[in-house]
């Protein structure tokens, strides 16, 4: 086992140093692991093959997405406009009241699909064949955060998480022109109203800090500046529009460059700057390698070096990241150990994960949907525009204890009537999973699904694989037997509930 400092070669891995342990690890950083199978399809194709089957994405079609009502949340016609002005002035209060009923009526619908979208997600995270494009998804979802609770609108939600799939592994400038004409980031920060007589500050303070640039960047003159230049951005519908007669027209001074800005050339400004690139290269290395922190002064030197190295590939191919994170899927620092089993799962990973490498169903989408709020991530719900912090915070005694009953819940085929749970109970077969797994040994089994599931640390050469095999073994017992289905099934918990198992 590699001790020393990570490589910060960005050099290719050789295809004779590419194994079982570099696709698992490829599986699980550029998606939500495999099986035992899936790597070793991967081994087979060596490591640009391996790369590139990772990368396929499919972009915003692939997604089925005709069943969800693109028309539940809408503004009155005019006619209704006008009814309701007429009741308005003639104090009406059983007109007014009907119309508050079907405001109710449709928000209490929206909510319904809202629900509906969030179990769609899962699936797709799930079982999507495209693993990486829902999982950079995910990454933008986090980045540019977005929350039903200011948006309260699920079909705007919908259109953006489609955004984000469109270009999940691709360009970075079209996300930045795109999130400024998205009708849910412009509820969600307020923009939609702002105008030349009262410009709204929020989309253009986060744009710059939390979007593209990082504190530090810009001045608060940008900011005021970038308000304006957004005035006008708003809405009709589902689609942006732009109101010509909200939209101040004058010069202004943004990041240096003088002109009569709009949305459009404000972007273009930030993504003039240097630190732009820099910016989203660090965030795509602590999202694929290492949870590095966001202060440069704190990075690693190996880590510095091979953001500003994704960095000028970014800035080379016009904020394209695709070749950046090519290279950097391909690269000997990617695959070296220190960078391996050293991220803890968000919770959405963490089910995922289980389910696409253990195959293990979801059950009932409903209770994992809300075990992944008692973990503490919500789809389409972060707490905050900073999306989740991530990290160590994922961890504390609350949300471990959730997370152990998720899986749980999993292995016992989630929140369904007692006859469907015996079915589940009777049909999953954990030893299906590993090849052979069906005439292993309980050494065996035990030994193989360590480390399937806990990775370079649960090898039996590994300190902590050691004393992790120990505690397995004396659930099993000293007699050395085929192992049975419901043994393989209480090593699994046993696995899933180590700490180990928390870090990808």
């Amino acid at each position: 086992m590699q001790l020393d400092a990570p490589t910060w070669s960005m050099d290719p891995i050789s295809p004779l140093s590419f194994g079982e342990g570099e696709a698992r690890h490829l599986l699980w950083r550029a998606g939500f692991g495999g099986t035992p199978d899936d790597i070793q399809s991967l081994v087979e194709l060596g490591p640009e093959g391996a790369v590139d089957a990772v990368m396929e994405s499919p972009g915003a079609d692939a997604a089925d997405i005709a069943r969800f009502q693109s028309d539940i949340i809408r503004e009155w016609t005019d006619a209704e406009e006008q009814a309701l002005r007429r009741a308005r002035q003639r104090r009406d209060e059983d007109t007014l009241a009907k119309y508050r009923e079907r405001r109710q009526e449709m928000q209490r619908a929206d909510r319904r699909q809202f629900a509906e979208l969030q179990q769609w997600w899962l699936n797709q995270l799930v079982n999507s064949p495209f693993a990486m494009n829902e999982k950079m998804t995910l990454f933008w979802h986090g980045h540019f955060a977005t929350s039903y609770r200011g948006v309260e609108n699920s079909y705007h939600l919908l259109r953006q998480n489609q955004l984000f799939r469109e270009h999940a592994i691709g360009r970075y400038d079209a996300l930045l022109h795109g999130i400024v004409r998205d009708p849910a980031m412009l509820t969600y920060l307020n923009n939609n109203r702002s105008n030349r007589r009262d410009p709204n500050e929020n989309l253009a303070r986060e744009l710059m800090e939390l979007f593209s640039l990082g504190v530090g960047e810009y001045t608060e003159r940008d900011i005021k500046e970038g308000a304006r230049a957004l005035t006008g951005y708003t809405f009709e519908g589902n689609d942006f529009t732009f109101r010509e007669e909200w939209h101040d027209d004058n010069t202004k001074i943004i990041l240096g460059v003088r002109g009569a800005h709009n949305g459009d050339t404000f972007v273009s400004a930030i993504l003039r700057q240097p630190a732009c690139a820099r910016f989203i290269a660090l965030k795509l290395y602590r999202h694929l390698v290492a949870d590095v922190s966001d202060d440069p002064s704190r990075i690693p030197e190996e880590a510095t070096l091979v953001v500003g190295h994704m960095a000028s590939s970014i800035r080379r191919n016009r904020y394209d990241i695709r070749p950046a994170v090519r290279e950097l899927l391909l690269s000997e620092h990617f695959y070296d150990y220190a960078n391996r089993a050293n991220r803890i799962k968000s919770p959405v990973e963490l089910v995922a994960g289980a389910s696409r490498s253990l195959n293990l169903p979801l059950g009932n989408e409903q209770a994992m949907l809300r075990m992944l709020d008692s973990m503490g991530q919500q789809l389409f719900r972060p707490p905050s525009v900073a999306g989740w912090d991530g990290g160590r915070a994922w961890i504390n005694t609350s949300t471990l204890y959730a997370r152990q009953n998720a899986l749980a819940l999993m292995l016992a085929g989630g929140r369904r009537n007692r006859r469907q749970a015996q079915q589940f109970a009777n049909a999953y077969d954990p030893r299906a999973v590993l090849p052979g797994g069906q005439d292993m040994t309980t050494s065996a089994f035990a030994a193989a699904m360590l480390a399937h599931m806990i990775g370079p640390l649960g090898t039996l050469t590994h300190p902590i694989g050691s004393r992790r095999m120990q505690s397995l073994m004396e659930f099993l017992g000293p007699n050395e037997r085929p192992i049975s289905r419901e043994e393989a099934v209480g090593v699994v918990a046993l696995i899933t509930a180590m700490p180990e198992y928390q870090l990808c």
